[in-house]
């Protein structure tokens, strides 16, 4: 439908909402219990179709939209004001479409933060919540402590500036090689997955991964010029921005009301979301490969996995539940490097949800 292949099994289609026409993968049948699957960073819903295909054979309706400058969705801009707010909305606006009003949500990575900015806006939809690797409650970058807190006034050390310029150089030019470390392929073989991990569809999810929208408003390197360490700040358009903690805080997800069970499941060897994240200025600087690191006290890495565990463990305090697994010698993509381990460990999880 959109020039890559997808798995025997899975549906692809455009679905219109206000904002326009989103690509969405299905499996399995309308009249099941639904599982709609977000997507992360540099990603696509394509990333799911294994894992959709299986709780299809379970008895599930599942459900993966590509978000808005990700896949086969339209190249929208987000203002990074906003936050994760335009892509909770859009998701929203498919579930309406859909008339889903009861299903379960997962969302990996960056889709575990848009899941839980979704249960925020619309706890009383969500039969069950999962955070599979899912980023801080407190964004990506430039936070120091479990609370969120920032290590400069303007966070200085998030946003756009994060992102790789060969990686972005490589995706503008449609790279499929693995001639550098930097580029999509390597970037899934040697630092999403745990090497030697190789996807029997890596091929096909490199396409998706060079779908990605680079555009100012969408996958870009916008930021500001800073005076503090490591002399960039936040800036004002793209998804990166958005995921600053200056516009990205879900502390409110430990307040929801109804409260869905949580399922918290993420890789011992994840080095992209985590207390030592490889992408952390403070772990860079500490390594030396960022110079002039300010030290721990003024700019740590940020403990990422900590953030979310204190965000859930208030949850559990004001009443909710939520369970916490981690897969040994898995990194940031346990669905596609241990699916028969993944499925072990969430299916009882789903299948006793009232």
């Amino acid at each position: 439908m959109i020039g890559l292949p997808h798995m025997t099994g899975i549906r692809a289609r455009h679905i219109d909402i206000p904002a326009g026409a989103f690509y969405l993968l299905e499996a399995g049948q309308p009249d099941r219990p639904a599982i709609v699957f977000v997507h992360g960073n540099v990603s696509s819903a394509a990333f799911w179709e294994e894992t959709m295909l299986a709780m299809a054979e379970q008895g599930f309706w599942a459900l993966a939209p590509d978000l808005r400058g990700y896949g086969g969705s339209p190249s929208l801009p987000i203002e990074a004001r906003y936050g994760l707010q335009p892509l909770t909305d859009d998701l929203h606006a498919i579930m309406t479409v859909l008339n889903l009003q009861r299903f379960h949500l997962i969302g990996h990575s960056m889709g575990g933060m848009v899941a839980m900015h979704y249960a925020i806006d619309h706890a009383d939809y969500l039969q069950s919540l999962t955070l599979l690797s899912s980023g801080s409650p407190y964004g990506f970058g430039g936070t120091k402590d479990v609370d969120g807190t920032p290590c400069w006034p303007d966070y200085a050390g998030s946003g756009g500036g994060l992102v790789n310029q060969e990686l972005l150089n490589r995706i503008m030019a449609g790279d499929l090689t693995a001639e550098s470390p930097f580029s999509p392929r390597n970037l899934l073989k040697n630092y999403l997955t745990v090497p030697p991990f190789t996807h029997a569809r890596e091929d096909t999810l490199i396409g998706w991964m060079l779908r990605v929208a680079t555009e100012l408003g969408n996958y870009s390197r916008d930021m500001t010029l800073s005076a503090n360490w490591p002399w960039f700040a936040p800036g004002t358009h793209g998804i990166n921005n958005a995921l600053s903690p200056k516009y990205c805080n879900l502390r409110g997800m430990a307040d929801i009301t109804p409260q869905p069970p949580v399922f918290w499941i993420r890789g011992e060897k994840d080095h992209v979301v985590s207390d030592q994240s490889l992408a952390d200025p403070g772990t860079l600087g500490a390594m030396g490969v960022i110079p002039n690191w300010p030290g721990a006290q003024v700019f740590p890495s940020q403990p990422m996995v900590g953030q979310v565990r204190a965000m859930l463990e208030r949850y559990r305090s004001n009443g909710g539940s939520y369970t916490e697994h981690m897969m040994t010698n898995i990194g940031h993509m346990p669905h596609l490097e241990d699916l028969p381990g993944f499925l072990q460990l969430w299916l009882p999880f789903l299948q006793q949800c009232p």
